[in-house]
Formats: structure tokens, C-alpha cells, sequence
């Protein structure tokens, strides 16, 4: 069973509390954001510079395809970065409660 960690940008203008529903659907273990963080990027011909919020989605490799499905349409970007990374190691006991509390249909 793996755990993956999914980050995704979201712009100031996007509330945080938009997260908690992954966690009351039992689709994320854990979600961390940090901010605010500075976003330099191009973007149809100019370099962006903004503000944004990074969240760290906990969740199992299963559920990282329904978390991006969710979290899509409450981004105001045309395209949000979502990323899926494998969490190689971690304490044994953090890592059965996010096992834990991600199990479907519990």
C-alpha cells in the first residue's frame, strides 16, 4: 500500500478551507498548506509574478486521480499545477494513521 504526497498551487484569492472536504471524505489524510509563496512563471508570452498558497495533499496512490478530479474545478487557473509525488520512507506510526485515515468505506 502506498502513500503519495500531492501538491498544488492555489492562488490568495482561492480560501484554504476549500481543502477540508478531501479530509472529511476520508480522500486525504492530511493536508498542509504553506504560504504565501511567490509564483514566477511564463504564461502566454509575459513572466507571471504572484502570490500563492502551496497545499501538501497526503493521501494513498489510489485516491491521488480523485483528488486532482475534485480539487480541478475549484481552481481558478486554466492550468493548475498538481503534482503526484511517492513518499519513500516516514515513521511507521505517522504513516498507518494516514493509511488509516484513508480507508474507503471505514
Amino acid at each position: 500500500m502506498n502513500l503519495f504526497l500531492s501538491t498544488r498551487h492555489i492562488p490568495t484569492s482561492l480560501p484554504p478551507r476549500r481543502q477540508q472536504p478531501s479530509c472529511e471524505k476520508k480522500l486525504a489524510a492530511c493536508v498542509n498548506i504553506h504560504g504565501p509563496i511567490k509564483g514566477i512563471y511564463a504564461w502566454e508570452g509575459r513572466i507571471e509574478n504572484g502570490t500563492e498558497f502551496a497545499a501538501f495533499i497526503k493521501t494513498r496512490r489510489a485516491l491521488a486521480d480523485e483528488v486532482i478530479a475534485r480539487s480541478r474545478p475549484l481552481h481558478p487557473y486554466s492550468v493548475p499545477c498538481f503534482l503526484v509525488l511517492p513518499i519513500e520512507t516516514g515513521n511507521d506510526d505517522y504513516l498507518a494513521w494516514a493509511r488509516e485515515q484513508t480507508e474507503q468505506g471505514a
